[in-house]
């Protein structure tokens, strides 16, 4: 099977010298294709590297809402001049966090609003964290759809199944990571099994949000096979036909195939 990790971090700085063996323990159980996602100016540029040189990997540049309030002066132009050169295929993560709040809520809207404009002026695919602030998301997102077209993921999503129904109306796609896998997760498999099959991704979200039975290890892209097996028993269809409906929509998404 072929399965598409859509939002990992995979940058040197959070692997170090086990990223080599990360990397074919997520090839030898079929996850040819990830998304590497960065957060700051500095690991955007790392993911961006590690994409060239790696087959099967592309890289997204961003901002994390969480970091807005305390970037280096120049890290907006740093993260401006990567995604120019043409060397990411989505701009994030980026988005709202209003668990946290470590930003003002009127820097994380003006640096959304940033990155929003950046994906629609070049046309790239927007990556979406949304914890606690689905809705405000949603709002963000449904305006700027005026101005013209966007494609958001909302990554590891954990809001409800009306914010799901109202993202998908809005052409967005809805990733789901190791937290639909846990046994208090009852609802949030509902939401999941309620997204339309084209709007579907999967996701480890490394390093973090290990899936069930691996709670409480650092997660890494190879476990992303417990999440689409999740995923699968919750929809009622074959592992075979999750993996291989997530994998083409993160194409089309990503690859624009």
């Amino acid at each position: 099977m072929d399965y598409f990790d859509s939002h990992c971090h995979l940058d040197p700085m959070r692997y170090g010298e086990d990223l080599p063996d990360i990397l074919a323990r997520a090839r030898a159980v079929g996850v040819s294709g990830m998304t590497v996602i960065g957060t700051r100016a500095a690991d955007s540029e790392a993911a961006a590297e590690l994409a060239s040189r790696e087959p099967g990997l592309i890289a997204a540049a961003g901002i994390h809402p969480n970091d807005v309030a305390e970037i280096d002066a120049d890290e907006w132009d740093r993260i401006t001049r990567l995604v120019a050169s043409g060397r990411v295929a989505a701009i994030g993560e980026t988005g709202l966090d209003w668990y946290r709040q470590e930003a003002p809520q009127e820097v994380q809207r003006d640096f959304f609003d940033r990155h929003i404009r950046m994906a629609q002026k070049l046309a790239l695919p927007l990556v979406v964290h949304s914890r606690n602030s689905t809705s405000d998301c949603l709002s963000m997102l449904r305006e700027a759809m005026v101005r013209g077209p966007l494609v958001a993921v909302l990554h590891s999503f954990t809001g409800t199944a009306a914010e799901a129904a109202e993202a998908v109306e809005l052409g967005c796609m809805i990733g789901f990571a190791g937290m639909v896998t846990f046994r208090s997760s009852a609802a949030l498999r509902e939401v999941a099994i309620a997204v339309p099959a084209d709007h579907l991704l999967i996701e480890t979200d490394s390093p973090f949000l290990s899936p069930e039975p691996l709670r409480g290890r650092r997660n890494e892209p190879a476990h992303l096979v417990h999440t689409a097996r999740c995923l699968a028993i919750a929809r009622g269809e074959s592992l075979e036909k999750c993996a291989a409906t997530t994998t083409a929509n993160a194409r089309r998404l990503f690859l624009r195939r």
